[in-house]
């Protein structure tokens, strides 16, 4: 039976990269598609006919995710894997306390970041309880970890992705008795759009992350009641 996934943020970047390498291990994709005038998912749906599908999605509105749980129920009977990818950075970001903080940036940053995850996997739980895996993936990042903070700036981002952490969390009491298992990852500095252009200074190509990123959420773990912030070298990172 061919798996079934779902990934937000699939235009570009890490996303795009997801669905691209899921789809070369055979998997039949679902791809949440917020830029519908960026070519590169329709392409590579092109490349990949019958096995990717583009579906319109806004992480920011109840109503959009709902409508992309709709039409992928109107395609496919469940949904295996669930990745929740979706993410943002302020222009602002550099800004500290004292300079300006641009607040509806924070605003925008948290309602994507944070809140735009906990929307999608409410709007699939009938299609993920389905699910062979019964697994939900969520990109997060280092600057979720309190404990290791040693930024002076970064407000909106690092408290969206730390906000992000605890909703996982609360997620993984709720569903974990109920057989789902959950994987939280910091895929490390990408050449990534999240600040409109691609940034060109980080270390990885999506293509090489995204193949990390793979690895984790695929594979099986020893202790699936262990929830854990695991970075692209296989590192644990404190909440």
């Amino acid at each position: 039976m061919q798996p079934i996934a779902f990934v937000t943020g699939a235009d570009r970047g890490l996303g795009f990269a997801l669905c691209e390498g899921l789809l070369a291990r055979g998997w039949r994709v679902f791809g949440g598609r917020y830029m519908p005038d960026w070519p590169d998912l329709a392409a590579l749906a092109e490349r990949f006919p019958e096995m990717l599908h583009a579906v319109p999605l806004d992480v920011t509105s109840v109503e959009s995710t709902r409508a992309a749980a709709r039409a992928v129920a109107g395609m496919a009977e469940r949904v295996d894997l669930l990745i929740n990818n979706a993410g943002v950075i302020s222009p602002a970001v550099e800004r500290a306390v004292g300079e300006g903080l641009d607040y509806p940036e924070a605003h925008r940053e948290f309602d994507v970041n944070a809140l735009g995850a906990l929307r999608v996997v409410e709007a699939f739980l009938p299609l993920t309880d389905r699910g062979k895996m019964k697994r939900l993936c969520f990109v997060s990042s280092e600057a979720g970890s309190i404990t290791r903070c040693e930024r002076q700036a970064w407000y909106g981002y690092c408290m969206s992705k730390a906000a992000l952490n605890m909703a996982i969390k609360i997620t993984f009491n709720r569903l974990r008795p109920e057989g789902y298992t959950f994987r939280v990852y910091h895929p490390g500095w990408m050449r990534s759009y999240m600040h409109g252009s691609k940034n060109m200074e980080a270390d990885l190509e999506p293509e090489a992350a995204a193949a990390m990123a793979l690895h984790f959420f695929l594979e099986e773990r020893e202790d699936e009641d262990d929830l854990a912030l695991i970075d692209y070298q296989g590192q644990a990172w404190p909440w």
